[in-house]
């Protein structure tokens, strides 16, 4: 039975979520308390970068399945899809889950679902939702029914992962979780797991610890690599042949609005319990500043005075293809380079806006004249650079890989010196 659905949020998670569902027969509302998002997404005009969502979107309005506006209306289900960011002591802010939930109240009726979608730490759904739906006098469970399905998708790879990936449904009761699951079968081919809401959320921040541990381990991987001769990116390739081995890669940092933030909210429930979780978070929030002196270390060995030299920054989005910057290590290693006084210049061909002052849309402008480029994203644009075109725009050919990213050889073919995070067998220092 299709549906009408009230989406709140419509972000890099609602916003896929509203269109698949008006694509497929419900006729769907979402909301956004930013206006100019709103007046864009109703002129059919992207705030985000997605591939596939331009013409889905197109024809989820041209259908008249889909409207957009800054406030809730009555509908058979709400769906929460709205940010839950950590505060500056890395502890989780709720404010956005519990306005949202507040929103929608005085329009839920007898027999709607509410689904909260945004990754959460457990019992949200319990100690900030529900408490903003009981005014409604609705008995939770029997006249208005919640669950909690977490998205599990990746930028980049969002409606493919809609449709492929199992969902994890937590119910605050079976009936909840039912209701749930068949909403979702409108167009999702992987399996629903039901559970409880609280183990739901759960699941969905472990499987982002997980990988920021993992991450974590590769960090200190290359670290240690770079102090014995090996190329730390070579030994993780070959350990992963072993079929109970899944060692992930090093980089910059860890960025994007999960998985450099999840792992707080199981530090924040017991520190002296979370501690090989919180050492991971500290490890990797640590790489900016290890790939900054990284860079210093290669300027000042090469006789480089590294006060104001310039310094082209290749990539601002936290991962490859994307115009996503949140949580982004990018941003962290400019400011360290910027502490130890270089003159930073970043360009990414992803993002249309500048965020920051040193920002520039113009690759040229950041590479001329500068003493080196650090490519802190792997971004297709990237890999397929070709040396040649830049040779000449730099004022010396030295290029900073911390993604592995570029074809070594063929840089060094054109006179570039190239040095890749944690691989100690880079050109002569």
């Amino acid at each position: 039975m299709k549906k009408s659905i009230c989406i709140v949020g419509l972000g890099y998670i609602g916003l896929p979520t509203a269109v698949m569902f008006a694509n497929h027969g419900h006729k769907v509302h979402g909301v956004d308390i930013n206006e100019s998002v709103v007046e864009s997404i109703r002129n059919k005009q992207l705030h985000i970068e997605e591939n596939g969502l331009q013409e889905r979107l197109d024809e989820a309005i041209d259908s008249n399945m889909f409207t957009v506006s800054t406030t809730p209306v009555k509908a058979d289900v709400f769906i929460l899809a709205v940010p839950s960011p950590i505060s500056e002591d890395k502890t989780a802010n709720l404010e956005y889950i519990r306005s949202a939930s507040k929103a929608i109240a005085p329009f839920v009726e007898k027999g709607n679902l509410v689904i909260l979608e945004s990754t959460v730490p457990p019992r949200t759904v319990q100690d900030v939702v529900i408490p903003e739906l009981i005014p409604t006098g609705l008995e939770i469970g029997t006249d208005l029914f919640v669950s909690h399905s977490p998205e599990r998708v990746i930028p980049g790879r969002v409606f493919e992962e809609l449709i492929s990936n199992d969902r994890i449904i937590g119910g605050v009761n079976e009936e909840s979780a039912k209701m749930t699951s068949d909403l979702y079968r409108s167009f999702v081919k992987g399996q629903m797991h039901e559970t409880d809401d609280t183990t739901a959320e759960l699941v969905k921040v472990m499987e982002n610890t997980y990988r920021d541990v993992n991450i974590a381990l590769a960090n200190e991987l290359a670290k240690l690599s770079a102090t014995i001769g090996v190329n730390v990116w070579e030994a993780i390739r070959l350990a992963n042949f072993h079929p109970r081995v899944n060692i992930h890669q090093p980089g910059p940092g860890v960025g994007g609005h999960c998985i450099a933030v999840d792992p707080w909210f199981l530090v924040e429930l017991n520190p002296e319990i979370a501690k090989i979780i919180n050492l991971s978070r500290k490890t990797n929030d640590g790489m900016p500043a290890y790939t900054a002196d990284l860079l210093t270390t290669i300027l000042q060995a090469k006789g480089i005075e590294t006060n104001e030299a310039k310094v082209a920054v290749l990539g601002l989005a936290f991962k490859g293809n994307i115009d996503d910057m949140r949580e982004s290590p990018s941003i962290d290693v400019v400011e360290e380079l910027q502490k130890r006084a270089l003159n930073a210049v970043a360009f990414d061909p992803h993002i249309k806006k500048n965020n920051l002052e040193i920002q520039t849309q113009n690759m040229d402008e950041a590479l001329e004249g500068a003493e080196a480029a650090i490519i802190l994203t792997s971004h297709d644009e990237f890999k397929n650079l070709n040396p040649a075109q830049i040779a000449d725009k730099m004022n010396r050919k030295i290029i900073i890989d911390t993604k592995q990213c570029i074809d070594r050889e063929k840089w060094q073919a054109a006179g570039f010196e190239v040095y890749v995070l944690g691989d100690s067998k880079n050109s002569p220092m």
